[in-house]
């Protein structure tokens, strides 16, 4: 319980950083999950690597079709180690978490993040720009409001077993969820590509819904 307790200080002044992102026009850093949208579900075939090549191939032909433009780029730039890192978190808990809705929201993450990804990672593909923002990750900048868990969060949180990794992962996680509706909704307001722009709203729904849902968890625990 020590090492929770001495977590949960630093919260405040991350999401105080939040709103001073937002207030200086920063528009990336960050996010998770996202309700299913059309175009984004990979299906259940026989061969995850199969369904990959696909999703692959399908955002790039999506992303050729349209403009683009720089926060397009960093949206899923950021985005991809974003969701990497909310995967972390969610793997977490199997074996730890003792609470039915946490396990249930961990495993709601585990499902959407990877197709997410792939379908980011295909947009770049296609726009011929790097998956990783130069200078970005590993890492982020933590504590800068972008959502991102340092390394030392992340070993508490592998540390923690029953009732405390429960409170810990509901914690992050709106933290976590807090930093990518933060950028999914800069994503809205001065993205092009109609594809990042969905997906950036299905990410402003989903993880609202879900923050919602962490805060009663930590209510009642």
């Amino acid at each position: 319980m020590t090492a929770f307790t001495h977590a949960l200080p630093r919260k405040p002044v991350r999401r105080a950083a939040a709103v001073g992102l937002v207030a200086a026009g920063a528009l990336f850093l960050s996010a998770c999950g996202g309700d299913d949208m059309s175009g984004m579900e990979h299906g259940s075939g026989n061969s995850s690597a199969s369904a990959s090549a696909s999703t692959s191939a399908s955002a790039t032909a999506e992303a050729g079709s349209t403009g683009f433009n720089d926060a397009d780029v960093a949206f899923a730039q950021m985005m991809i180690p974003h969701h990497q890192q909310a995967l972390a978190m969610a793997r977490l808990a199997d074996g730890r978490a003792s609470d039915s809705e946490v396990k249930e929201i961990a495993a709601k993450i585990e499902k959407a993040q990877d197709p997410e990804i792939r379908t980011m990672q295909g947009w770049l593909k296609s726009w011929n720009q790097p998956t990783a923002a130069a200078g970005a990750m590993p890492g982020m900048d933590h504590g800068s409001g972008d959502g991102m868990m340092s390394d030392g969060d992340m070993e508490h949180l592998k540390g923690m077993k029953g009732a405390e990794f429960d409170k810990m992962f509901a914690d992050m996680m709106i933290e976590h969820h807090e930093g990518a509706i933060t950028m999914a909704e800069g994503e809205r307001k001065n993205g092009e590509y109609a594809g990042a722009v969905k997906m950036a709203g299905a990410i402003v729904q989903g993880q609202s819904a879900e923050v919602k849902q962490l805060q009663s968890i930590l209510d009642r625990l």
